[in-house]
């Protein structure tokens, strides 16, 4: 086998690993539209904004792949009764 071919499979399993552990551990990540702060800026006077519509205002929104497993966990659990 290539090595190089070797190499990027183990870091992709590696990251793959990484990334379960952190939707685990942490399932809430910063808000993307918002960078983490929970506001937006005024579109005219930028100092009076308004609560981010994506993340409620807190800043932060689960993860995607928190998503993914709660998914698979509710299809497992209705598939199983």
């Amino acid at each position: 086998m290539n090595p190089l071919a070797v190499l990027a499979s183990l870091l992709t399993i590696g990251y793959a690993a990484w990334y379960i552990l952190l939707c685990s551990f942490s399932p809430f990540g910063p808000c993307r539209r918002c960078q983490g702060t929970g506001h937006l800026p005024g579109r005219i006077i930028r100092r009076l904004g308004r609560p981010c519509p994506r993340c409620d205002g807190t800043g932060r929104r689960v993860r995607i792949g928190r998503r993914i497993a709660e998914y698979v966990r509710a299809e497992y659990r209705e598939g199983t009764r």
